[in-house]
This record gives C-alpha cells, sequence and structure tokens, in this order.
C-alpha cells in the first residue's frame, strides 16, 4: 500500500466533501427561504379568502338588489319632493308678485283711499251732508230728549248714549 498515494486523492475528497456540505447547506437555506416565502404566501391566501368569503357572504347578490330597489324608491321620492317644492316656490313667487302690485296700488291710492272710494264713503255717511235730529223718549219717566246728531262724535257715542238715556 505504500506503491498509493492517496493522499492527493483524500484531499480531492475532502474538498469535494467540504464542496458537497457547503452545498447542502446552500441548498438547506434555499429550502428554508422557499418554506418561509411559501408559509407567508398560505397565510396571505388564507386571510384573503377569509376576506372574500365574509365580503361574499355579506354581499349577497339578493341584499345588493334589494338595497338599489331602495336606494332607487328613494331617489324617486326625492325628486318628486323637489319637483312640489319647485312647483310651490312658482306659485309663491306669481302670488308674491300679485301682493307687491296690490300693495303698490294701495301705496299709491294712500290712507283715504282713491278719490272714487273716498267720495263713496262720504256719499253712504249719512251723518256727512244731513243734519240729523233723534228723538228719544222714555215713557217711564216720562222723558224726552231730541238730539242732534253730529259728526265730530262717533256712532258708538250715539249708541251708547241712547242706551243710557233709555233706561
Amino acid at each position: 500500500m505504500t506503491n498509493f498515494h492517496i493522499d492527493t486523492d483524500k484531499i480531492a475528497i475532502g474538498r469535494i466533501n467540504e464542496s458537497l456540505s457547503t452545498l447542502q447547506q446552500a441548498r438547506d437555506l434555499r429550502i428554508r427561504e422557499a418554506e418561509s416565502a411559501l408559509k407567508k404566501l398560505s397565510r396571505n391566501l388564507s386571510t384573503m379568502s377569509q376576506q372574500h368569503n365574509e365580503t361574499v357572504a355579506s354581499q349577497s347578490s339578493i341584499d345588493h338588489a334589494s338595497h338599489i330597489v331602495e336606494l332607487d324608491t328613494q331617489k324617486f321620492r326625492i325628486a318628486k319632493a323637489a319637483s312640489d317644492l319647485e312647483i310651490e316656490g312658482e306659485r309663491l313667487e306669481q302670488e308674491l308678485e300679485s301682493l307687491k302690485s296690490r300693495l303698490h296700488e294701495l301705496d299709491v291710492q294712500g290712507v283715504e283711499g282713491d278719490e272714487s272710494a273716498r267720495t263713496k264713503r262720504e256719499v253712504d255717511d249719512p251723518t256727512m251732508e244731513t243734519k240729523v235730529k233723534t228723538v228719544i223718549r222714555n215713557n217711564q219717566k216720562g222723558d224726552v230728549h231730541v238730539v242732534n246728531i253730529d259728526p265730530k262724535f262717533s256712532r258708538f257715542f250715539y249708541s251708547n248714549y241712547f242706551w243710557q238715556t233709555m233706561q
């Protein structure tokens, strides 16, 4: 066995074993990194699947359709109310314009009114032009009162006076 020089072979085998060991460690490291990444992706998949299932469960198509119908109903109610309010606003604007024109007419006429209204009022008022005398008799007392109606006193004054003299 002395003729065989196996030392170089042993050194080569040692280097090969060392290379294999380094390679094995590198593979193990890559495998651990891959497993770690796989576990991380698996957790992400699980989380996303759970969120997806919850979303699908909470948003069923029937609920979605009924919610859309409810929103449409609300939209039409709001549109109808807005239309009604717009019509009412236009009506009130017209009424406001007519009241403004009436106010302007009354402002032009003044406090006493226009001439035709004032003349009519004066013609209708019996105390304005004629002299009126009233005779009041009280049979119980045997009194007779003659009262000249004067326009400077109000009608209420005369009615109170008449009642007092009759009692």
